[in-house]
């Protein structure tokens, strides 16, 4: 009996009891459990953890799938694997079966980003150029199908061998929904969150097949062309200047007081302090013709009042302004001065009356 005993503590030392993965990456994706020679036994306790899914694999077919929490490995709890195990062996059902943790948490922070170009045709700028860069969050949302067709039999599978596969088919849809979205390139930047969401849209249901799923996308940034961006600036600068005449009249003036307080004096100064004197020149020539210019526009309209120097109109017999009688032959038609009647020209401004 001692024998016996012996014997059978030696061969259940071959056996598997306790079943676990306590994974301590940042990215893998799936570990394949390691039995060390060992096989499983009937009765062994089963561990899954929170953000883990952990699949039998009986002879390269799919069995049985555990979702988190603590199983004890019988029939009532291995319905598949009961079904292609004859249970024919001693020593409490030893069995041989591959065993795979898949991680079922989020991988953050995967950054993404257009390697060439996507063309768009614009509105206001014709046909533009953009470029695009942000980060995306994925996960295994259906452990089945991610074994059967990503990672098969490999017993370590990371989140950089998806990532490939999920950028290539993100920039796409990100390419369909900059085209059908027909946002104006300039409204862009205030349209990303809606961008990133219909990107959702049309990403998911293509990953769905490969067992993966997109959580969040993140568009950080869509990079005009440099000539639309230098376009944008020189329009942005115009905006801020406003009214020209006065920014000229403004770099006149700034120009000046620059050469005068130069140091370096000599030639180059007073050639810049001349060049600043004929601009200043220029327009307070401006402003007194401007200035000049009024007095005419009044004697158009008729002259001015002797009385308060309002101007009045042509024909009048009363001034709008002080309501004083108007004799058309007493005023200059030129400059309003009062002349005496029968006079043929003006005293002061010489105009033939």
């Amino acid at each position: 009996m001692g024998i016996l005993d012996s014997i059978g503590n030696m061969v259940r030392g071959q056996f598997v009891d306790v079943i676990e993965w306590t994974d301590d990456s940042a990215d893998t994706m799936v570990w394949k459990y390691d039995r060390g020679g060992k096989d499983i036994m009937m009765g062994a306790q089963l561990t899954v953890r929170e953000s883990q899914v952990a699949i039998f694999v009986n002879e390269g077919q799919l069995a049985d799938v555990f979702t988190p929490g603590r199983y004890e490995l019988k029939t009532a709890n291995m319905p598949i694997m009961t079904k292609l195990q004859a249970w024919k062996f001693g020593f409490d059902s030893p069995f041989k079966a591959d065993v795979y943790f898949i991680n079922t948490r989020q991988f953050l922070d995967r950054k993404w980003g257009t390697a060439n170009p996507v063309m768009m045709r614009d509105a206001e700028f014709g046909m533009i150029r953009l470029r695009a860069f942000g980060i995306y969050a994925f996960r295994v949302t259906n452990p089945e199908a991610f074994l059967k067709e990503v990672f098969g039999t490999s017993r370590l599978f990371t989140a950089d061998e998806a990532e490939g596969q999920i950028k290539r088919t993100l920039v796409s849809s990100l390419s369909d929904a900059i085209a059908q979205s027909k946002i104006p390139a300039l409204d862009l930047a205030a349209n990303y969150d809606e961008l990133g969401a219909y990107v959702l849209q049309g990403v998911n249901p293509k990953l769905a097949s490969l067992g993966l799923g997109l959580t969040s996308l993140v568009i950080e940034n869509i990079s005009l062309p440099e000539e639309v961006e230098k376009t944008m600036d020189r329009r942005t600068s115009m905006g801020v200047v406003g009214d020209m005449t006065r920014y000229s009249q403004y770099q006149a003036a700034e120009a000046m007081r620059e050469a005068a307080n130069n140091p370096a004096g000599g030639m180059a100064g007073a050639g810049v302090g001349m060049g600043a004197g004929v601009a200043m020149g220029q327009m307070f020539a401006s402003a007194m013709q401007a200035s000049q210019r009024q007095p005419a526009a009044g004697a158009a309209s008729g002259g001015f009042c002797p009385q308060c120097g309002a101007a009045v109109t042509a024909g009048a017999r009363f001034c709008s302004g002080c309501g004083a009688k108007l004799n058309a032959e007493s005023v200059c038609p030129a400059c309003g001065h009062a002349v005496q009647s029968g006079a043929k020209f003006c005293p002061d401004c010489g105009a033939k009356l």
